[in-house]
């Protein structure tokens, strides 16, 4: 495993709710990060078929372009009842035909096809939130973290907090939504707390312990 050294790196993502969210995960530790986004990099094509592959393809991106070190996160929301969608395809669920994403149409998606599938009780609805970290260094080294977090679909969708599918996520062993959620209390993971919550910072965790802490 290589340490990461640095405390400049640029946060590979376009996606404002993703990079808020790994900005308030790295803030502690003191970086001085920028994303692809303020940067104005060209968003690669998503090709792979694994949050894995997907997560190296933006990271490698990133750090290439720079000439820094880049984090990255491939996420999305895994359901058993629909055989693992839409899985890495979260994102896809939610395009429109102008390019643009609306989440609240992709959670109308999901619902639709739980009906279709006979999925109305939570026992049957169960799903995780899957997020893959990548770090990736110029000279095309890279590491990877995964973390997951266990729950069920929510119908009809709850809160405003958060973005992407958050309103209908609702974690195990939890009332409330990640939309109804505080981002403290979603994912505000800092060293020290023995748990975190978010599949994201559930990865962010294995991130520091593995690139940051001697």
């Amino acid at each position: 495993m290589r340490k990461l050294e640095t405390k400049t790196i640029v946060v590979a993502s376009h996606n404002a709710g993703k990079i808020r969210e790994i900005q308030d995960l790295i803030g502690p530790f003191g970086f001085t990060a920028k994303s692809a986004a303020e940067l104005n990099f060209v968003e690669p094509d998503e090709t792979g078929t694994t949050f894995e592959e997907n997560a190296k393809i933006k990271a490698l991106a990133s750090a290439q372009a720079s000439g820094l070190p880049a984090l990255s996160d491939d996420s999305g929301l895994v359901i058993d009842a629909l055989d693992g969608d839409p899985g890495v395809y979260t994102a896809n669920w939610a395009e429109k035909p102008d390019g643009t994403r609306d989440f609240a149409m992709a959670m109308e998606k999901v619902e639709a096809a739980l009906k279709k599938a006979g999925a109305s009780q939570a026992a049957q609805r169960t799903a995780r939130f899957v997020s893959v970290l990548c770090l990736a260094w110029p000279d095309g080294h890279t590491e990877l973290f995964r973390g997951e977090v266990e729950g069920t679909v929510a119908w009809p969708p709850r809160g405003s907090q958060g973005f992407g599918y958050d309103p209908v996520f609702q974690p195990e062993g939890y009332e409330t939504t990640f939309g109804e959620m505080s981002a403290e209390e979603k994912h505000g993971w800092k060293p020290g707390d023995a748990e975190a919550l978010s599949h994201r910072a559930r990865a962010f965790k294995i991130f520091v312990e593995t690139c940051l802490e001697a």
